[in-house]
């Protein structure tokens, strides 16, 4: 049974509902100790304080805040637990909107939520059938950690989810990596349609959804501790330059169609139409003609005489 994180209630009007807070999600990666090479004796890390030069133990470390060089103010746990903020002990739901209306960007980790006692299971039920029916999500306030935090709370399997949600201001903004202006054709999408069809999954179980990184590092350890040759790592691929995006496409059409074991038969993919590859035949020549030359060279010379001034 996973431990409790938090302990507070789920506030939906006059309706309070007494949880727990217990973590969602594991981890199964591998993670490795620093060793000192020479002698492979553990490397750890030690507390020292910067006025006494010595370490320091646990019991002798807490919060603070720097107020001035010279001047810092304590602050405890119990400090934290009573902080003047109805969402320190709740989780305050403030509103229900459906689940498309929110940027997946902004939803963050997740952690089950428990009935805490018996007398909390029925508005726990309630609140879950209610979010059932409705086919929402609701927004909630909450404060862990030394910060208020936004919330999406959900139900998956009758038990709800709460959800961290990441501040507006905290999304940066992505106009400035927005590619140049391009035009794809009809043709194009339809092609790239046809190559999602072909990969559609009816879930995300199976081999091909397997952390295949912790396996690998698995094998390497498991052949040290054997003393047994290495695993040899797989030739990468270099990446293809698409000359041509159609028959890029086709092609991935028909390779994820003999992955299935279906008939890689021929794709629903129409070509490009010729006299568009004509006409930029036509026009790559005329970008490289003398004309663009000239400019070069004149741009060549301003930027020459506009370092002079700055280097001196």
């Amino acid at each position: 049974m996973p431990r409790t994180i938090w302990s507070g209630a789920i506030s939906f009007g006059l309706v309070t509902v007494p949880v727990n807070v217990v973590g969602a999600t594991e981890d199964h990666s591998i993670h490795f100790h620093q060793y000192h090479l020479v002698d492979m004796g553990r490397v750890r890390y030690r507390k020292v304080c910067e006025l006494e030069d010595r370490e320091v133990p646990q019991e002798e470390i807490g919060k603070g805040y720097e107020l001035t060089k010279t001047q810092v103010i304590p602050i405890t746990d119990e400090d934290l637990s009573n902080l003047p903020l109805p969402t320190a002990k709740a989780i305050e739901i403030d509103a229900f909107v459906p689940l498309g209306s929110i940027d997946p960007i902004r939803i963050a980790e997740g952690y089950y939520l428990q009935p805490s006692s018996q007398v909390a299971a029925k508005p726990y039920k309630l609140l879950v059938q209610a979010l059932g029916r409705s086919s929402k999500v609701a927004v909630a306030k909450y404060a862990w950690s030394g910060r208020e935090r936004l919330g999406l709370l959900r139900v998956r399997d009758d038990v709800l989810v709460l959800h961290a949600m990441r501040w507006p201001d905290e999304i940066r903004d992505p106009a400035e990596l927005l590619p140049p202006p391009v035009e794809v054709t009809d043709e194009e999408i339809e092609g790239a349609l046809a190559l999602m069809d072909t990969m559609t999954a009816d879930s995300l179980e199976g081999p091909e959804f397997q952390d295949r990184y912790t396996e690998a590092l698995a094998q390497i350890i498991e052949a040290k501790r054997e003393e047994k040759p290495l695993p040899e790592a797989p030739e990468p691929e270099e990446p293809a330059q698409v000359l041509d995006l159609m028959a890029a496409l086709n092609a991935s059409v028909q390779q994820a169609k003999a992955s299935r074991g279906e008939q890689a038969g021929p794709a629903e993919v129409h070509e490009l139409p010729k006299p568009k590859k004509k006409a930029t035949a036509k026009k790559q020549p005329a970008k490289k003609t003398p004309a663009k030359k000239t400019p070069a060279k004149k741009t060549t010379a301003k930027k020459t005489t506009g370092r002079k001034p700055r280097s001196a």
